[in-house]
């Protein structure tokens, strides 16, 4: 009973092995929409790039990375 009990657990586990391993379905041509993203994170990061070269913090901070996304020049 012990080796019936086995060899349908690793009959199981062989299995979800296998579906896992199979090849994703192709994505709909909507793909350039997350191309658009990484730019806007590049923006981000270099807003707070700029805050931490200045020193901000806090308040501070959040709105000159508000403004400097938005595109305003913040000193």
């Amino acid at each position: 009973m012990k080796l019936l009990t086995s060899l349908t657990l690793a009959a199981l586990m062989t299995t979800g092995a296998a579906f896992a391993a199979s090849t994703p379905t192709a994505t709909p041509a909507t793909s350039a929409t997350p191309a658009a993203k990484p730019a806007k994170h590049e923006s981000s990061m270099h807003c707070e790039k700029q805050a931490k070269e200045k020193k901000l913090t806090g308040e501070e901070k959040d709105k000159f990375v508000k403004q400097c996304k938005a595109g305003n020049k913040a000193n």
